[in-house]
């Protein structure tokens, strides 16, 4: 298996115009962000599967005091949901030929769930790298 550079995933808000240096855009919003076209969008995928739960983003409410309470409830979901581990084998797939930028429409750079799973993916894809070791 080929090793994923930790710069080939990245993050990015969808309203941020698009690059070269993108890359594989896939959105990872469960809900298609306000205000903006799928032309102005150019988002290559669209994997709602790997967003948070409803009732998970409702409960976080992008509040910056659950983010920490939120992180870890996220990451379980992740962990349990066959869904997103396959969607997170197929970025890991796509990263390790080019760069991948996961979007996301919050507002906050900081507080948000893609920047969640970008570590999530980042720390799953190490494991497995040294598991084939």
């Amino acid at each position: 298996m080929t090793e994923v550079k930790h710069s080939n995933i990245q993050v990015k808000r969808i309203y941020e115009p698009p690059s070269p240096d993108d890359g594989v855009r896939i959105l990872v919003d469960r809900l298609w962000p306000r205000g903006i076209s799928k032309e102005r969008a150019a988002v290559d995928d669209w994997m709602k599967d790997i967003a948070p739960s409803p009732e998970l983003r409702k409960w976080f409410g992008h509040r910056p005091e659950r983010f920490e309470e939120f992180q870890t409830l996220y990451e379980r979901e992740l962990d349990e949901n066959p869904m997103s581990l396959a969607l997170a084998d197929q970025i890991r797939d796509l990263a390790s030929e080019k760069t991948v930028t996961l979007l996301y429409a919050a507002k906050d750079p900081v507080h948000n769930h893609a920047v969640v799973l970008e570590r999530w993916l980042k720390r799953r894809n190490h494991r497995k790298h040294a598991a084939d070791q």
